[in-house]
């Protein structure tokens, strides 16, 4: 059981005999009566969402599952395939589920697995990851005074907005929940 106060994005709840994850969670706290927690959920059987209010001091069920930290080692043209840091386990994380991390994933990195009743059902991304950036458009010296910023592709694929003085083959830290381009990385 988890109080309604101490659930987080990415925790799993039991409703109606299935899991959901937490996509989404926002506290209300109004100037009369109970705090409450107001979350969104994603089905991980189905996909339908859900969306629940609950007094931060009531208990739900939470769903009992694992957490594994693995290496994302590659993808063929169904799966993710990944191995466990300390058993060596391997994990084939279908594509089709979860077609919204591919653009976060790198070779060689570790993420933490979700895993429920033997199967993954999530996959944690990280709130800030280190991007070498592959294709950007050069600028001309000057335009730096407007705060101005131009699209670049990453080293996976993703396009984020970057300040016009960010060059192909430099670092860059984004923010993956918001896709926004946080800070050059030099290393």
């Amino acid at each position: 059981m988890i109080r309604g106060g101490d659930i987080v994005k990415g925790s799993c709840l039991l409703q109606k005999g299935q899991p959901y994850l937490v996509v989404d969670r926002e506290f209300h706290n109004p100037g009369k009566g109970t705090a409450v927690a107001r979350i969104k959920m994603k089905s991980i059987k189905d996909g339908s969402v859900l969306s629940l209010t609950i007094p931060t001091q009531q208990e739900v069920e939470d769903a009992q599952v694992d957490l594994h930290t693995c290496q994302y080692q590659y993808t063929d043209t169904d799966n993710y395939h990944f191995m466990d840091n300390e058993t060596f386990d391997q994990y084939e994380v279908s594509i089709e589920e979860h077609p919204d991390k591919k653009l976060y994933l790198k070779e060689g990195d570790s993420y933490q697995l979700t895993i429920w009743e033997g199967k993954v059902i999530d996959i944690q991304i990280p709130y800030k990851v280190i991007f070498t950036v592959a294709e950007s458009e050069n600028y001309i010296k000057g335009d730096t005074a407007t705060g101005a910023t131009k699209p670049v592709i990453t080293d996976t694929g993703l396009t984020v907005r970057v300040p016009l003085f960010i060059k192909q083959g430099e670092k860059i830290l984004v923010n993956t929940e918001t896709n926004e381009y946080v800070e050059r990385v030099n290393q």
